[in-house]
């Protein structure tokens, strides 16, 4: 049978979006020993003169996607009070990388982001820039699209709370924990952090009152508001935990949860009757809903269609309870006790997992705009590219784990992963398949790689890459794809095609078959998207 050869970058290192399709872009040239990244010459421009990737087709080729089988995932919907930054990238590029590997698995996958657009703070900024809040919601909402676009995050969903849709959703669940008497009107006095946007607990804060997330002092507020019960789901909340472990990950995660419980739940604030951006508690229009029990509602109203009618139970068919939310260790307290607590209330199945990672730093220091050391996503993207960007997030940092990011690293990690790995690898056949069979080859490839070493070890290797993607082992992930790069190369200078081609013959349609082996010599199930060529 016939193979035709094509080439994009994108699909050539596909373990950077692991499971992607082809994108029709600019062709790229490689040259042998070539690759190499300095500071003065951006990766990308060094790498390819486009956006192209290599991947094979032929006539054999059957899909066996089955989707009966729903996977949905959700980043956090991001607050809207400044564009986006580094973290909120790395959780989106995970993201994307998890629901390409679901995606090959053959399940019908729901992607879901967004903004989160209501809340003082908003308002705040939004004042600061010299706008009104709809203004400035729609600038930097319409910013993390273009930053995913330009990361090539492959999302399904995008929700905005200020949509419409998202409105009824969120008085129609307010209206069902309501009516189930989990709702109720006091007064609150308290040590409230404006940038969490929540009352805070004396004994957690540091000195001068300061909250330990965003080391501000918290102010002095008594607010007549509508409160939540959660105390109320304490122990439904310790047997859940208790019975599903794995509800919350990593293990550390889990246990940091089960301390909050066991300290003893209190009931929470659902509503501001001082801030007017937001949307108003129903019956009561001199209060807007609190942004927590706000934002979260936007994992099941992004799954209702603009054409339909907007209720919970045609939300909740569209594909709830979620698989899995990713999120930032900061927001772990309102994903995994809040949550849960708010959907048990209205009588909702819960999410199947809720994965806290953990933050960013840049050469071993918390980023922040007054040190001067801020990574912005943006500019690394345009400098570095995108397939860069998202290689050495998932490599170097352990999903879970805070990690680090220094561009010596980053430099040193992409020329000899990237480059000198993979991009050796591509060089190596892509010329030889123009220079002497002219992007084509014509070869049974179950024969070409029945009885050939290689076939054993990609194989393993293959499924030690699906093995950690399913555990959300991603840096594992990249590494065991790295590894059968590798072997590519082994097997290339082993049987030295270039020199097989030039004696012609006999020698040059084995070395036709060596070509045609590599991203040929495995048979599980969908899997030729981890391979590197």
């Amino acid at each position: 049978m016939a193979a035709r050869i094509n080439t994009s970058l994108h699909n050539a290192l596909s373990f950077l979006k692991p499971f992607n399709t082809p994108l029709n872009t600019k062709p790229f040239s490689f040259r042998r020993n070539s690759f190499r990244f300095s500071k003065k010459l951006p990766y990308y421009s060094q790498f390819s003169s486009g956006k192209r990737a290599l991947y094979c087709t032929s006539s054999s080729q059957e899909s066996t996607v089955d989707e009966g089988e729903t996977f949905v995932l959700t980043t956090p919907l991001y607050y809207v009070n400044a564009p986006p930054h580094m973290g909120s990238a790395y959780t989106t590029i995970a993201a994307d990388s998890i629901a390409r590997f679901q995606r090959l698995l053959g399940k019908k996958v729901i992607f879901i982001t967004g903004t989160d657009e209501h809340g003082e703070k908003i308002a705040t900024s939004a004042a600061a820039n010299g706008r009104n809040p709809p203004e400035h919601c729609d600038l930097i909402s319409q910013s993390y699209r273009t930053l995913w676009k330009d990361l090539d995050i492959a999302y399904d969903k995008f929700i905005r709370t200020t949509d419409p849709k998202h409105e009824a959703i969120v008085k129609e669940f307010y209206a069902r924990v309501f009516a189930n008497g989990d709702i109720y009107r006091a007064d609150y006095e308290g040590l409230y952090c404006v940038n969490c946007e929540e009352y805070k607990d004396e004994k957690e804060l540091l000195e001068n009152n300061c909250c330990p997330v965003h080391q501000m002092p918290c102010v002095a507020r008594k607010e007549d508001n509508y409160f939540f019960a959660l105390s109320k789901y304490q122990k439904p909340l310790e047997d859940i935990l208790a019975q599903n472990p794995r509800f919350v990950q990593p293990s550390y995660r889990l246990n940091e949860v089960q301390s909050w419980i066991k300290s003893g739940l209190r009931d929470f604030s659902i509503s501001r009757a001082l801030v007017d951006w937001g949307i108003p508690v129903p019956d009561d229009d001199k209060q807007t809903i609190y942004v927590w029990f706000d934002a979260l509602l936007g994992y099941i109203s992004a799954l209702t269609e603009d054409n339909k009618q907007q209720n919970l139970e045609t939300a909740v068919s569209f594909g709830w309870p979620a698989s899995l939310h990713l999120i930032g260790k900061d927001i772990l307290r309102f994903h995994a006790v809040y949550w849960p607590a708010m959907l048990m209330s209205a009588g909702l199945e819960l999410p199947k997992m809720v994965f806290g990672h953990g933050f960013l730093t840049k050469d071993g220091m918390k980023m922040g705009k007054s040190l001067g050391n801020t990574l912005e996503p943006f500019e690394l993207v345009q400098k570095f590219g995108p397939d860069a960007v998202r290689y050495f997030f998932l490599r170097e940092v352990e999903f879970g784990n805070d990690g680090d990011y220094s561009e010596d690293r980053f430099i040193k990690i992409v020329n000899a992963h990237l480059a000198n790995t993979i991009g050796n690898l591509l060089n190596r056949t892509l010329g030889l398949l123009k220079k002497n069979c002219e992007s084509t080859l014509v070869v049974d490839s179950t024969v070409a790689a029945e009885g050939v070493p290689l076939k054993d070890t990609v194989e393993k290797l293959v499924e030690k890459a699906r093995t950690n993607y399913e555990n959300l082992s991603l840096s594992s992930a990249c590494e065991a794809v790295l590894e059968i790069g590798n072997a590519g190369n082994t097997y290339m200078d082993q049987r030295a095609p270039w020199f097989l081609f030039k004696q012609g013959g006999v020698s040059a349609e084995e070395a036709a078959k060596v070509l045609f082996r590599f991203p040929n010599c495995h048979s599980s199930y969908k899997t030729k998207d981890l391979l590197p060529i």
